[in-house]
């Protein structure tokens, strides 16, 4: 794999590192995307990497071994990485400690990690043996790339991205729940890129029940699958349901009252492999904040949501929804379902007010992206 390689400035070098580190968006979960370029003092690139599977190298462990393959000496050198280095021994060595061991004089790094185990460690531990640090360049879309591991850390629950697929005045479904399929194979595929990048994928109980979905990724290749989430207060998911794949894990929240019929079947489920959790909330709903909570406990950075109007709806209500995946297609359907069942305002400013964050053309279709106002300030 070969990349561009600019001259020798922190925000050409960090430029390179970001290219490196979104060729981990797949692949690290629940660990966050990062890149590192490693170069001599006259610019030469001596070696570049990005974080591994979890369990596997980091960026600036790769890059190391990029450099020593190619027989390059990284003493004195500088290692441009879009996160503070880890302090920390988890199931790979600290990161800082092998940039240390191997000589590098210099790190330049985009931000500070947010994980309570780092937060600022690396950095001391780097300057402590001598090593030169700054920290800041790229730091914008270094964030950008891990809004789901900081929101993690630093909120404690999910980013949480709610995918919908329309019509131009906003139909999700016909009268008689027919959907497939509203938006072109183009958009689908794209919406599977997305699937791909989330750490779970989160769908209702009327879903699986009307569509038994499988909900894994089959359109683009991914190193991995997205583990699968379904709210289901009485926990009616069938054992027998299209979602239960072989080696994905599979988490149902529940919420109902637990008799001898609930139990049955809460053990047939998990006898298909499904862990269920029993979140009661109001009026014999799944607690959604606390199963938020639950999701972060359990490594869990974006959590990509594809369900009906009504789990839609409750989780606008309950403003826990930090951004919207929309997919246009261009027709107008008329009455049917819609994109989330918020039920009726009587004042706009009760609206939820978003800001687009993008918006392309995706073959026919178009794709928006638009983020909650003030969702991504923490």
């Amino acid at each position: 794999m070969s990349y561009p390689h600019p001259s020798d400035t922190s925000d050409s070098m960090m430029a390179t590192a970001l290219t490196l580190a979104r060729c981990s968006i797949n692949h690290t979960s629940p660990n966050p995307r990062v890149g590192c370029v490693i170069t001599a003092p006259d610019g030469r690139l001596l070696g570049e990497g990005f974080t591994q599977q979890a369990g596997g190298p980091h960026a600036e462990v790769m890059a190391l071994r990029a450099a020593q393959a190619a027989g390059h000496d990284v003493r004195g050198a500088t290692a441009y990485v879009t996160l503070e280095p880890c302090a920390h021994q988890g199931r790979t060595g600290p990161c800082c400690d092998a940039l240390i061991a191997a000589g590098i004089g210099k790190v330049v790094a985009s931000l500070e990690d947010p994980n309570p185990l780092v937060a600022g460690q690396g950095f001391e531990r780097l300057r402590a043996a001598g090593v030169e640090v700054d920290v800041g360049p790229g730091a914008a879309a270094a964030r950008e790339l891990n809004i789901g591991f900081f929101s993690r850390m630093v909120r404690g629950t999910p980013w949480v991205r709610l995918k919908v697929a329309a019509s131009l005045d906003g139909t999700t479904a016909l009268h008689n729940g027919a959907s497939q399929w509203i938006t072109s194979p183009a958009a689908r595929a794209d919406g599977h890129a997305w699937r791909a990048r989330a750490c779970a994928v989160l769908t209702g109980i009327g879903t699986v029940l009307q569509d038994d979905p499988v909900l894994n990724v089959r359109e683009v290749a991914t190193p991995r699958q997205p583990q699968l989430v379904v709210v289901d207060s009485r926990l009616r998911t069938p054992p027998d349901a299209s979602l239960f794949i072989a080696g994905r894990a599979c988490t149902i929240y529940a919420a109902g009252t637990f008799d001898a019929e609930f139990s049955a079947r809460k053990a047939a489920l998990e006898a298909r492999g499904a862990t269920v959790v029993h979140l009661p909330g109001a009026e014999g709903k799944v607690d959604l904040p606390a199963m938020l909570r639950d999701l972060a406990a359990r490594g869990v950075n974006e959590l990509h949501v594809e369900a009906g109007h009504r789990l839609n709806g409750a989780l606008v209500r309950e403003r826990l929804v930090d951004e919207l995946l929309l997919y246009l297609a261009p027709k107008l359907l008329g009455p049917g379902r819609g994109m989330a069942e918020m039920g009726p305002l009587d004042r706009l400013a009760q609206g939820l007010a978003l800001d687009f964050h993008s918006v392309e053309r995706i073959g026919p279709d178009l794709r928006v992206l638009a983020r909650v106002q003030g969702r991504d300030q923490f």
